[in-house]
């Protein structure tokens, strides 16, 4: 279980994320939405263990993130914006690359099953030679490696076609139903939004988000 509990988070006389508070179960897949700025990224940062809150405290599970950090990083998968890859690389030599820096180790055959179970099946290919989606199925399957239970995603489908968006939702899917694990997702595509995930938090002020969603049925919270 992830509780945040009065985050705050400031740069400088900035503030980008005040007073929010949430809690989520192992299990579901979270969407956090909210206009540009928002404060989105800051949060997944924070949540990740990257980036420190100015205020609030964090618990996963039975772990404090400002005393047990280490221990919770063990147990996060993060995949940023940007596709972080070698392209230079296969998908085998990136998959075996990442698993000798991860604290789980995994054979080779392990690797492979998950990026075949996402339908990533150009294991001998280049990088610099895939299609943005499988690109996009690499960067999430490097965070999986270490098999997390907390997995934050930012934008982790942006600017790919439409099959490569329905297979990662499924595999998405299997993974909190099937893995237990705690997605918290966030996508500008209010469609993918609606079909993926259990509930929704709103980020801002703004309430454009909170009534499309509130119309189609969603759980919604402003945080």
């Amino acid at each position: 279980m992830l509780k945040v509990e009065g985050l705050q988070k400031h740069y400088h006389h900035k503030k980008i994320l005040e007073n929010l508070s949430f809690s989520a179960q192992q299990g579901e897949i979270v969407g956090l939405v909210g206009e540009n700025g928002a404060g989105k990224s800051t949060l997944l940062n924070i949540l990740a263990a990257t980036s420190k809150a100015t205020a609030g405290s964090i618990y996963f599970n039975d772990w404090d993130y400002k005393k047990d950090k280490s221990q919770i990083r063990k147990h996060i998968g993060f995949v940023p914006q940007d596709i972080a890859v070698w392209n230079q690389l296969t998908v085998e030599e990136n998959m075996v690359f990442f698993e000798k820096l991860s604290w789980q180790k995994k054979s080779k055959a392990q690797l492979e099953k998950i990026c075949l179970d996402m339908r990533l099946d150009r294991w001998k290919e280049p990088v610099k030679n895939l299609s943005g989606g499988m690109q996009r199925k690499l960067n999430l399957a490097i965070s999986l490696i270490h098999d997390p239970s907390l997995l934050l995603l930012d934008e982790p489908t942006v600017g790919i076609d439409l099959k490569s968006r329905k297979e990662i939702g499924a595999y998405l899917r299997r993974q909190a139903t099937e893995g237990n694990k705690l997605i918290i997702y966030t996508s500008h595509d209010m469609d993918e939004i609606k079909e993926l995930c259990d509930r929704v938090l709103v980020i801002g002020e703004d309430s454009f988000y909170y009534d499309l969603l509130k119309e189609a049925g969603k759980e919604v919270m402003v945080v």
